[in-house]
C-alpha cells in the first residue's frame, strides 16, 4: 500500500441567496453550521449517523424538500432554509413534541438548557391543536450513574446513536412502549412528516438493549450529554440546582491523556456557605466526547487547606536534602517545568515510573523516523478508513482513541485490526469488519511484520525484511468439495401425445477438487486463521485510502522497544500509516517532553503525590498540602500533541509548587507565568497563559492553546531485527491495567468512580481464583480481590495500578505483563 494524500475537495453552494464553501460530499446540516448558517435540527449529532427522528431540519434543495442532516451538498446546490410549506411542517412537529410533555420547567435539570422550550419558541408555538391519552412511563436508574425519566423523553435517538456511532457501547435502545395509536384521521388533518413522527413518538420509548433494565456500559455519560431535555440526567445531579445558576469553567480533564475539553459548572453550597462547589462536568458534545473519569470524576479537590509555615518549612527543608523527586503526570507543563528547573539548579533525580518507558520509546521513534514526534492525533484518525491498534488494551487505557476506533467503522464504512493479549469482547462489536488478534504476550513485533506484509509497498521494503517476512509464508494441498452444476439428459413422457422425448436438467452434485492454499505463519502465530483471514482481506480493503497505527503503552516498556519502534517508522515510511501513540494518562506527554527523568530513586524521596519521605500531595494526606488539578491553571499537552490551557474552579488556600520554587531556586509570581519558558527546543511556543485561546469553532475545529512544532530530519530507514518467539511470556500473566474510568488516586477520590483496585478477570478465570488472591512477583507481593471483568477473554489477569501506596510499578518493573504465581487467599 503507497501513502495517499487526500485534499477534502470544496464546493460552492448557496443557502438563501449567498454563496458558501463547503466540503464536498458533507451534509447540507453540516455545511450550513460550518458557515454559521442556523438550520433548525433536534436529533442529528454532527459526528453520528443522521436518524430522521425529528425531521425539523427540513429544507429545500434545488427546489426539492430534502433533510438536512440527511442530503449532501453538491456543487451549484440552491438550499432554502425556509418556506411557507417547511415553516408549516416544522410548527406542526414542534406542536407533535408538546402533546403530553410535562411543564415542570422550573424544576426540570435541563430548564435554560431545553432544546425543546428553546425551538417550541423559535417555531412560535403559542397554541396546540393536537391531543391524545397520556401512557404512564416511570422513571429509572439505569446505572450506578444514570437516571431516566420516560415522561420527558421526546424520543429523538441523540442518546441511542452517541452511544452506538462514537462510544461504542451500543448499549441503548429505542423500543416499545404500549402508547395508544393514533385516530389515523389524524393522517388527513396534518402536514405528513409530523403525523409520521407522532406515530413514531407514541410506540417508542428508550431502554437499555439487554433488557435487563440496567445498562451494560463504561458508564461515559455521554447520553446525558447530548440529551436535549430532562429525560438523561446523572442520579448524583437530579433535582440539585437549576441549570442557569451554575459557572461555566473551561478546563481539561485531569485523568486520561486524551485531554479532554470540559466545562467544571459550579455554585456557592448553600446561602450559609459561600465556598464553590463543582455540581457537574459538561462538554462541548457536537465536538468531544468524554470518558467516565472526565464527566464523573470532578470533586477530588483538596479542601479546607490553609497555608501552614511549619509545614512549608519542614517541605523547604526536605527539598533541599533531597536526592530523588518521584511524581506523576497529573501535574501541569508548568509544574514540570519547576521540576525539570530544580533538577538544574540543585542536581536532584526526577522519577516517575509511569513515563518513563514513554520517553524512552518516543527518543527510540524519533531516532528512527526523523521525527520528533508521532504524525497523526485523534482528530485526523477519525478521517481514516482503516484503523490499526496495536499495544494498548483500548477499552481501558485510551476512550478518545477508543472512540476513534469505533467511529471509523460506524461513520466511515472502515476497517479495523486490533492485536492484544487479553481478549476483549467489545472490539468485535464496533464492526462487520474488525479483525482480533489475540497473540501471546512477547510476539507485539510479529504484528507489526504482519502489517508490513499486508500493507508495506515492497518496492520500499529492504531486501533483508522482504525475506524475512516471507519465510515465514508456505505452501500446502487441500482438498475441498464444491458444488458444480452438470447437464443432465433423460427421456421424460409427454402427457398430451403419449411419446418419450429426451429433456437437458441441470444438476449439483459435490466434487472433490485438489488446490494449494497459502499459509501466513505469522497470522497463525498471533492466533489468526491465516486461510481464513486472508479469504476475507481483500473485502476490508475495497476502496480504503486512509490508514492509522494506533500505538499503545505495552510497546513502551517492552524488552524489544527499540525495534518495536523501528518497525513503526518503517510500516510509517513504506505503508503511508498515520501514527498516534497513547500517552499512558494525564499530562504524561507533557512531562516526556519537558522532564530529564531518571531511571530509578535513590536516596532521601519527596513524593508529588506519589510516595516518598516527605510527601506534597493534593489529597489531603501528605506532609504538606498542594492544589488538586481542578484548583490549579496552567497548561497540559494531550495526546493530539495540543497544549491547552486550563482553569481553577476550586479556590485553594494553600500553598502552591511555585512557592516552594520561590524558596529555594526563585520563581515568578504566579504559576502561569512558566507558560511561555516551556522548551522551544520540545515544540512548544513562546506564548503567555492569558493569550491562549480557549474554544471550537462551528467547524468543529480545536482552536484551544496550540499545536506543538513538529520537526522532521531526513533519515536512512532503520535496520530491523528478527524476533525471537522464545520472548513469549509464559505461565500465570499478570497485565499492569486499570478498569475503565480509573486512572490515578484522584479519579479514586471522586465520589461517582465506583471501580475497585484488584485483579481483574474474564468471568471463566475469576472462577477458577477465587474471591481473593496473594500475586506473587519476582519483586514483591500484593494481596488483592478478584473482580469479574465480563468483557475480559482469556487466562491472563490485569492488576490495577491507579492507587499510588500500593506500589504496583515496582512489582511489574518498566514492562506491563510479568510472569506470576497467584495464590488463594
Amino acid at each position: 500500500m503507497s501513502e495517499v494524500q487526500t485534499v477534502d475537495n470544496m464546493v460552492t453552494i448557496s443557502i438563501d441567496g449567498t454563496e458558501y464553501k463547503a466540503k464536498e460530499g458533507e451534509y447540507i446540516l453540516n455545511a450550513a453550521r460550518a458557515n454559521d448558517v442556523f438550520i433548525p435540527a433536534i436529533c442529528y449529532l454532527t459526528r453520528c449517523s443522521p436518524t430522521l427522528a425529528c425531521r425539523i431540519c427540513l429544507v429545500e434543495a434545488d427546489g426539492k424538500q430534502v433533510y438536512a442532516c440527511n442530503a449532501k451538498v453538491k456543487d451549484g446546490m440552491s438550499v432554502t432554509v425556509d418556506t411557507p410549506n417547511i415553516l408549516a411542517e416544522r410548527r406542526a412537529m414542534m406542536e407533535v413534541y408538546d402533546v403530553n410533555h410535562p411543564l415542570q420547567c422550573g424544576v426540570c435539570d435541563q430548564s435554560g438548557e431545553c432544546e425543546l422550550q428553546n425551538y417550541t419558541l423559535e417555531m412560535q408555538v403559542d397554541s396546540q391543536s393536537y391531543a391524545i391519552k397520556d401512557t404512564e412511563r416511570h422513571t429509572a436508574d439505569w446505572s450506578s450513574v444514570l437516571h431516566y425519566d420516560a415522561g420527558l423523553c421526546i424520543v429523538c435517538e441523540r442518546c441511542t446513536t452517541v452511544c452506538k456511532d462514537m462510544i461504542g457501547d451500543a448499549a441503548i435502545k429505542t423500543t416499545k412502549r404500549g402508547g395508544e395509536a393514533l385516530d389515523k384521521s389524524w393522517k388527513d388533518k396534518m402536514p405528513k412528516d409530523a403525523y409520521s413522527m407522532w406515530n413514531k413518538l407514541q410506540k417508542s420509548i428508550i431502554a437499555p438493549s439487554n433488557g435487563t433494565g440496567s445498562t451494560d456500559c463504561s458508564d461515559c455519560g455521554e447520553c446525558i450529554a447530548v440529551c436535549p431535555v430532562g429525560a438523561l440526567v446523572s442520579r448524583d445531579f437530579v433535582y440539585t440546582t437549576n441549570a442557569w445558576d451554575l459557572k461555566r469553567i473551561p478546563a481539561v480533564s485531569a485523568h486520561s491523556s486524551d485531554g479532554f475539553a470540559i466545562y467544571y459548572e459550579t455554585k456557592p453550597r448553600s446561602i450559609e456557605d459561600r465556598r464553590e462547589k463543582i455540581f457537574r462536568v459538561t462538554n462541548e458534545w457536537n465536538f468531544v466526547s468524554l470518558d467516565g473519569a472526565a464527566r464523573f470524576g470532578y470533586d477530588f479537590e483538596n479542601e479546607g487547606v490553609t497555608k501552614d509555615k511549619e509545614a512549608f518549612a519542614r517541605a523547604v527543608e526536605a527539598l533541599k536534602k533531597a536526592e530523588t523527586i518521584r511524581f506523576n503526570s497529573v501535574i501541569s507543563n508548568e509544574e514540570a517545568l519547576m521540576l525539570q528547573t530544580l533538577k538544574e539548579k540543585m542536581g536532584v533525580k526526577l522519577y516517575n515510573p509511569e513515563v518513563r518507558p514513554f520517553q524512552k520509546f518516543l527518543k527510540l521513534y524519533s531516532e528512527a523516523s526523523g521525527k520528533s514526534l508521532y504524525n497523526s492525533d485523534s482528530t485526523k484518525a477519525m478521517k481514516c478508513d482503516f484503523v490499526v491498534s496495536v499495544g494498548g488494551a483500548l477499552r481501558n487505557d485510551s476512550p478518545g482513541l477508543k472512540y476513534a476506533f469505533n467511529n471509523i467503522q460506524k461513520m466511515n464504512k472502515g476497517a479495523g485490526m486490533y492485536f492484544h493479549p487479553v481478549g476483549d469482547k467489545l472490539i468485535p462489536t464496533f464492526g462487520k469488519t474488525v479483525e482480533m488478534f489475540t497473540h501471546k504476550a512477547g510476539l507485539e513485533e510479529a504484528s507489526l511484520y504482519l502489517l508490513l506484509d499486508l500493507f508495506a509497498d515492497e518496492a520500499k521494503l529492504p531486501n533483508d525484511v522482504k525475506d524475512y517476512i516471507a519465510s515465514f509464508k508456505t505452501s500446502e494441498s487441500k482438498t475441498i468439495t464444491e458444488k458444480v452444476t452438470k447437464e443432465v439428459k433423460e427421456m421424460v413422457l409427454d402427457e398430451e401425445t403419449g411419446e418419450e422425448k429426451e429433456v437437458t436438467k441441470k444438476v449439483k452434485e459435490d466434487v472433490e477438487k485438489e488446490i494449494t492454499v497459502e499459509r501466513n505463519g505469522l497470522i497463525d502465530m498471533l492466533g489468526g486463521d491465516s486461510e481464513k483471514f486472508m479469504a476475507g482481506f481483500d473485502k476490508m480493503m475495497k476502496k480504503k485510502e486512509k490508514f492509522v497505527l494506533m500505538v499503545g503503552e505495552d510497546y513502551y516498556g517492552h524488552p524489544k522497544a527499540e525495534n518495536l519502534a523501528k518497525l513503526i517508522a518503517l510500516l510509517e515510511e513504506t505503508a503511508g500509516f498515520e501514527v498516534v501513540m497513547n500517552p499512558p494518562k494525564s499530562n504524561a506527554l507533557g512531562v516526556a517532553l519537558i522532564c530529564d527523568l531518571d531511571d530509578e530513586a535513590t536516596g532521601y524521596t519527596v513524593g508529588y503525590n506519589e510516595n516518598g519521605d516527605f510527601r506534597l500531595s493534593a489529597l489531603g494526606d501528605g506532609d504538606l498540602d498542594m492544589p488538586a488539578f481542578n484548583q490549579q491553571e496552567g497548561t497540559v499537552t494531550t495526546l493530539s500533541k495540543r497544549v491547552v490551557p486550563t482553569n481553577v474552579a476550586i479556590d485553594y488556600g494553600g500553598y502552591v509548587l511555585n512557592d516552594l520554587m520561590a524558596e529555594l531556586v526563585g520563581a515568578p509570581e504566579l504559576t502561569i507565568d512558566w507558560t511561555p519558558y516551556l522548551p522551544a527546543d520540545k515544540g512548544y511556543k513562546s506564548v503567555a497563559f492569558d493569550d491562549l485561546a480557549n474554544s471550537f469553532d462551528n467547524a468543529g475545529n480545536d482552536n484551544r492553546g496550540y499545536l506543538l512544532e513538529v520537526t522532521t530530519n531526513e533519515v536512512e530507514l532503520p535496520k530491523v531485527d528478527k524476533f525471537d518467539e522464545s520472548t513469549v511470556v509464559e505461565g500465570d500473566i499478570a497485565y499492569r491495567c486499570n478498569p475503565p474510568r480509573q486512572f490515578s488516586d484522584f479519579s479514586d477520590k471522586a465520589h461517582q468512580i465506583f471501580e475497585a483496585f484488584g485483579l481483574y478477570a474474564s468471568e471463566k478465570r475469576a472462577k477458577e481464583l477465587g474471591s481473593k488472591v496473594e500475586v506473587v512477583f519476582e519483586r514483591g507481593s500484593i494481596v488483592v480481590d478478584v473482580i469479574v471483568d465480563n468483557k475480559m477473554e482469556g487466562d491472563i489477569v490485569a492488576l490495577s495500578d491507579f492507587k499510588s501506596a500500593q506500589n504496583v510499578y515496582e512489582l511489574f518493573g518498566e514492562s506491563r505483563y510479568a510472569t506470576v504465581t497467584i495464590r488463594e487467599v
